[in-house]
C-alpha cells in the first residue's frame, strides 16, 4: 500500500537549468541520485520547488521521464497535478501516462478561491477519474484560500484513493484536528521543513522537504527519530539545521535551496523568470550557514 511508503522523508525535487535557461536533464539526474542515495522514503515531481508553472508540458513531461527513469523502483514517486480548472485536471488525469508513478500530488486551486464545498467537489472530480492514488496539498499562502479540517476529512472519508494530505498551513490547530479525527490509514505530512518535527510529534507521517534537496541524510535521519519516538535527539538533530531553513525561504522557494545545490556542484544556480537568483548578501549568508556541511 502507497500509503505505507510514504511515511517518512519526502523531497520535492528542483528542476536545474543551464545558463541559457534550458532544464539540465543531466544535473537532474545528479540531484535525484544524491536525494535517492541519500536515504529518502520518496520523491516528488513537478512541485512548487520545481518550478513547474515556468516549464512546457513538453518540458514536464521529459522531466517526469527522467525522474522515473533515474528512480528505477528505488523509491514511490509523486507527481504534481493540480491546476485551478477543474476540468483541465480532471484531463490530465484521463489523458497522461502514469507508469512508474506512484500517485499525485494536487494542490487546492489557485487564484479563484473556491468555497469549501468548491474544493470538495473539485477534489472528488479527481478522485473519479485518477489511475493513482492522491496526496492532497493546502498551502493557503500560495493559493489564497484553506482547506479547512472539515472538507479534508469528508474527503479523506469519502475517497478512498486520497490517502494524505501535505498541510503547509502553518495553522497547528488544524492539523491537530485533522489527526486527531481522520481514518486510520490516512497520512498527514508537513509541508514545511520548520513544521516537520512538531507534526510528527502530534501524530503526523513526516515531511515533504526542500532542504531535502541538498540535505537528504540529515533531514531524513532527523525525521525517522522522531518517528521512532526520540524527539529530544531528533530535537538536537534538527538544531544543526534550523539556521538554514529560513533561508531558504528568504527570497522566494527555490531560490535558496538552488544556490545549496550550486554550492554542492550538483546544478548552475539559475532560475526561471519571475523568479531570480538570491542577493549577493543572501547568496553570502547561505554560504556562511552552509559551509559546516562541507567539511
Amino acid at each position: 500500500m502507497l500509503a505505507n511508503n510514504l511515511i517518512g522523508t519526502g523531497v520535492a525535487l528542483i528542476t536545474p537549468f543551464k545558463t541559457d535557461g534550458s532544464v539540465d536533464f543531466e544535473a537532474l539526474k545528479k540531484v535525484v541520485n544524491h536525494v535517492v542515495e541519500g536515504g529518502v522514503e520518496y520523491v516528488v515531481a513537478l512541485g512548487t520547488t520545481s518550478e513547474t508553472p515556468t516549464l512546457s508540458q513538453g518540458e514536464r513531461d521529459v522531466v517526469v521521464g527522467t525522474i522515473v527513469q533515474e528512480v528505477g523502483e528505488r523509491v514511490p514517486i509523486l507527481v504534481g497535478v493540480g491546476v485551478n480548472n477543474t476540468s483541465e485536471c480532471v484531463e490530465i488525469l484521463q489523458t497522461s501516462n502514469f507508469l512508474g508513478i506512484s500517485g499525485i500530488l494536487s494542490v487546492v486551486p489557485y487564484y479563484n478561491k473556491p468555497t469549501q464545498e468548491g474544493l470538495f467537489q473539485h477534489f472528488s472530480a479527481i478522485a473519479k477519474v485518477s489511475p493513482v492514488p492522491i496526496v492532497l496539498y493546502n498551502v493557503p499562502s500560495r493559493c489564497g484560500v484553506n482547506m479547512t479540517a472539515e472538507t479534508t476529512l469528508r474527503l479523506a472519508n469519502e475517497h478512498f484513493n486520497i490517502i494524505a494530505i501535505k498541510e503547509a498551513s502553518d495553522k497547528m490547530e488544524q492539523i491537530k484536528e485533522i489527526i486527531q479525527r481522520k481514518p486510520d490509514d490516512f497520512l498527514v505530512i508537513s509541508g514545511d521543513d520548520a513544521t516537520a518535527l512538531e507534526i510528527v510529534k502530534t501524530g503526523g507521517a513526516g515531511v515533504i522537504s526542500v532542504l531535502g534537496n541538498a540535505l537528504p541524510t540529515k533531514v531524513s535521519a532527523m525525521i525517522k527519530t522522531a518517528l521512532n519516538g526520540d524527539f529530544n535527539l531528533a530535537k538536537e538533530e534538527f538544531s544543526e539545521f534550523d539556521h538554514l531553513i529560513p533561508l531558504l525561504f528568504a527570497e522566494g522557494n527555490p531560490t535558496g535551496v538552488k544556490t545549496m545545490m550550486n554550492i554542492l556542484g550538483l546544478c548552475e544556480n539559475e532560475l526561471r523568470l519571475p523568479l531570480v537568483k538570491c542577493s549577493e548578501s543572501l547568496k553570502n549568508q547561505i554560504h556562511d550557514a552552509f559551509a559546516l556541511f562541507l567539511e
